[in-house]
């Protein structure tokens, strides 16, 4: 196939008034569709179910975005027969063929990308910035695995002895369970879905019960792009209903899980168990989440390290694995650098996203709102809170202002994951504690340095036990094929989705060995 070198998708220039208009066009229109009902798909077919899930705006949370279909465990059995019969014939389609369908689904996105971030706006509550940043990733994703699958369909080179040859191929794994976030719920979601289809899998998609009406837009597009019937089963459905059943099945081969580090560890225990007819051991591939710091020394450019750990720290309200939750400052800098960021940090507007200049946006639910405010007190018992306010009544919004605690390393609120807009701040002596605070995790997802001093950032490159560290820069939006994505410890398998080592895990490698 003659494509064009894969390069990122461009991100929206919000100061042109075009963009602007088509934004707020497609807001109304997408406004208009609002409430409708979404049953799953099996095998192409539409299928209701007795329950239903109710998707609303956490912006606004009287607003119904939607009603999807609420699987159990009858659906569920269904979509894994399906997936299981349909994988004979889909495992045996060309490379090629998979590959085209990826290319169609991300001009497709490229085509209906205003609607996509209504949607996002709408269901998601994400500011204008951080929905475009995630659609752009879909498409990313969709254009880099179709490339990558081209790159593989042959195999990879391995050495021959005289008189023989020898040869390293892939192939399908089988029939996978896509259990996917709501924090990135058309980025991660479509990442994790074609993946594992170009690589010649069937599956059974599950979307975030909070953004399931994005789910089955996404599920519609693959439908769009002439993926065969069967091949993908959309399933909208809670976790605690359908969870258990699709991980633990015969029929599972793999379970590709992006969400917390509990749920992570459940479904890699539940996988791990050989039941009768299970004729394979299963494979999980990971992403669990993190506690993700940023180091600043005393020769940094301290407007620079403020401005980034502001955007690191409350883009998408913190609602990121790879978000920074904690500043660990030099002590001959600290004061400096904390009153920069709350400086910045104050700066930033608070509300719904119905405009561009809004940069926070609500937390997803009301579940979260209270998590995220329970540890807003606890932050209070724990030290001092030097920006924010006590959260108010979710019925306006679940909206909690970015919130800055100076706290010491032991503190709960920075050991623990709170995914939301809550940074600790933490005073080192210097750089090696710094960094050994820094360290001390079970996660291992994001970090990053701002320093000068080569002999620190050297370090760093060696000691900081993360899958992505950046020196001088941002800690969020990884760019696929740019920076492969993935942690080490509890934040999972290291999978770096985005990544030249990530259609393998989807497949079988295989080796032939013929004597002459």
């Amino acid at each position: 196939m003659g494509l064009i070198p894969y390069k990122n998708e461009v991100y929206l220039d919000w100061t042109e008034e075009k963009n602007v208009e088509a934004m707020r066009a497609a807001l109304k229109d997408v406004g208009s569709r609002l409430g409708r009902s979404y049953p799953a798909i099996i095998g192409g077919r539409r299928v209701e179910t007795d329950d239903e899930i109710v998707s609303v705006n956490p912006a606004d949370p009287s607003q119904v975005v939607g009603r999807t279909a609420s699987a159990t465990e009858r659906e569920a059995d269904m979509a894994l027969e399906t997936a299981t019969s349909t994988f004979e014939t889909w495992s045996r389609t060309s490379p090629e063929a998979r590959a085209r369908i990826l290319l169609r689904a991300s001009a497709i996105m490229k085509r209906r990308k205003f609607e996509l971030l209504a949607w996002e706006a709408h269901e998601g509550g994400k500011p204008w910035f951080e929905a475009d940043a995630q659609v752009a990733e879909a498409i990313d994703f969709l254009e880099y695995y179709a490339r990558e699958m081209l790159r593989l369909k042959d195999g990879v080179e391995i050495y021959s002895v005289p008189g023989e040859e020898s040869r390293y191929t892939y192939q399908p794994m089988g029939v996978g369970v896509i259990i996917a976030p709501w924090n990135f719920p058309t980025a991660i979601l479509t990442g994790m879905s074609s993946a594992a289809i170009v690589a010649g899998n069937t599956i059974i998609m599950k979307p975030s019960e909070f953004t399931s009406v994005i789910g089955a837009v996404v599920a519609e597009i693959f439908e769009e792009a002439g993926l065969p019937e069967g091949v993908l089963n959309f399933l909208p459905g809670y976790g605690s209903k359908v969870g258990d059943y699709l991980v633990e099945d015969a029929r599972t081969r793999f379970i590709s899980f992006t969400g917390s580090m509990k749920t992570g560890l459940r479904i890699n225990e539940l996988a791990a168990r050989q039941i009768e007819n299970q004729r394979w051991v299963k494979r999980v591939i990971a992403e669990m989440g993190g506690k993700d710091a940023m180091v600043i020394d005393d020769s940094a450019d301290l407007d620079s390290a403020a401005s980034d750990i502001v955007k690191s720290a409350y883009g998408y309200s913190g609602q990121k694995c790879s978000a920074a939750s904690r500043a660990i400052l030099h002590a001959d800098v600290y004061d400096e650098v904390l009153d920069k960021v709350v400086e910045k940090a104050k700066a930033l507007k608070i509300g719904g996203p119905e405009s561009a200049d809004v940069n926070v946006g609500p937390v997803i639910s009301e579940p979260q709102f209270e998590k995220v405010s329970s540890y807003v007190d606890v932050g209070k018992q724990e030290g001092e809170r030097v920006l924010g306010e006590d959260p108010g009544d979710p019925q306006g919004g679940y909206f909690i202002s970015p919130t800055i605690f100076e706290v010491e390393r032991e503190a709960r609120v920075a050991r623990e994951e709170i995914f939301g807009p809550v940074l600790s701040v933490i005073k080192a002596r210097d750089f090696d504690e710094a960094l050994r605070v820094a360290n001390d995790s079970p996660y291992g997802l994001t970090g990053g340095v701002y320093s000068k001093n080569r002999d620190h950032l050297e370090l760093a490159r060696r000691e900081f036990k993360a899958g992505n560290v950046y020196f001088n820069r941002g800690i969020t939006g990884a760019l696929v094929g740019v920076q492969p994505f993935g942690g080490f410890g509890m934040s999972g398998t290291d999978s770096k989705a985005g990544g030249p080592d990530y259609l393998p895990l989807h497949m079988l490698a295989r080796t032939v060995v013929e004597r002459f």
